[in-house]
C-alpha cells in the first residue's frame, strides 16, 4: 500500500499514525501539493495530499482512507462501534481536521510553506493573529475535554480521536507556537503523551532535522 504525500501534513501525520497503530505497512511516496507525479494525481485528481493507493483501488482524503484501513483491518479497532463513542470520535477527527488544522495551517503556512517551499513572503502578522485570536478559545475547549492522567478522549484506549486532535500540534512545536503549560497543563501533557508514541514520534524528529536542514 503506497502513501502519497508528507507528514509535515497533519493530514498524511495522521494517516501514518493511524497504520501504524494498526500494524499496517504503508509505502511513503513525498510528493507536495499539486505534484503532477501520475501516480499520486491518478489517487487524487485534485492533487491535495494525502492520496493512497492499494493495489488497483485510489482513494485520496485522509479520513476516507482511515475509514478503508479501519473496515480492512478492524483490529485493534481504533473507530468503536458503540454509537455515542463513535459520534464523540468522529467528532473530534472533524473538528481537529476544520478548527485546529485551519487555525494551525495560518501559522504554519505563512511562516514555513510560502518561505520555505514556495520562495514567496508569508504573512508573518496573520500568523500572529491566528496565535493571539483562534488558537486561545481551541485550547480552551481542549482543556476542558483533554482526559486528567493518562486517559483517552474516547473510552479506556486510544483510538482516532486521539491522533487526530493530537497530531496537528506537531505543526505548532515546528513553528514554536507555545502552548502555556501553566494555563493549559492538562492539553500539554495530553499532547506530549500522545505524540511520544511510536506511531508519531519519529516521522516527527524526521520532520524537525528536515527543516533544521533548510533555508529559513
Amino acid at each position: 500500500m503506497i502513501l502519497y504525500g508528507s507528514s509535515l501534513s497533519p493530514y498524511v501525520r495522521k494517516v501514518l499514525a493511524f497504520a501504524h497503530e494498526k500494524g499496517v505497512e504503508l509505502e511513503v511516496q513525498p510528493v507536495a501539493p499539486g505534484d503532477p507525479d501520475p501516480g499520486f494525481r491518478a489517487a487524487s485528481p485534485f492533487g491535495k495530499m494525502p492520496g493512497f493507493r492499494d493495489g488497483d483501488y485510489a482513494l485520496s482524503d485522509s479520513s476516507a482512507i482511515i475509514h478503508y484501513l479501519e473496515a480492512k483491518f478492524p483490529q485493534p479497532a481504533l473507530i468503536p462501534a458503540e454509537a455515542k463513542a463513535k459520534g464523540r470520535t468522529i467528532w473530534f477527527e472533524e473538528f481537529a481536521d476544520t478548527i485546529l488544522v485551519s487555525c494551525g495551517a495560518k501559522i504554519f503556512f505563512n511562516l514555513i510553506v510560502a518561505p520555505r517551499f514556495l520562495g514567496r513572503p508569508g504573512d508573518p502578522e496573520a500568523a500572529r493573529q491566528a496565535e493571539l485570536n483562534d488558537l486561545p478559545p481551541i485550547l480552551d475547549y481542549l482543556e476542558r475535554a483533554v482526559p486528567d492522567g493518562d486517559g483517552y478522549l474516547v473510552g479506556d484506549s486510544l483510538t482516532l480521536a486521539d491522533l487526530a486532535v493530537a497530531g496537528p500540534f506537531a505543526n505548532f512545536r515546528h513553528t514554536n507556537t507555545r502552548v502555556d503549560p501553566r494555563r493549559y497543563p492538562r492539553t500539554v501533557a495530553y499532547v506530549d503523551r500522545i505524540l511520544s508514541r511510536s506511531s508519531f514520534a519519529p516521522w516527527i524528529e524526521r520532520e524537525t532535522a528536515f527543516l533544521a536542514r533548510e533555508p529559513a
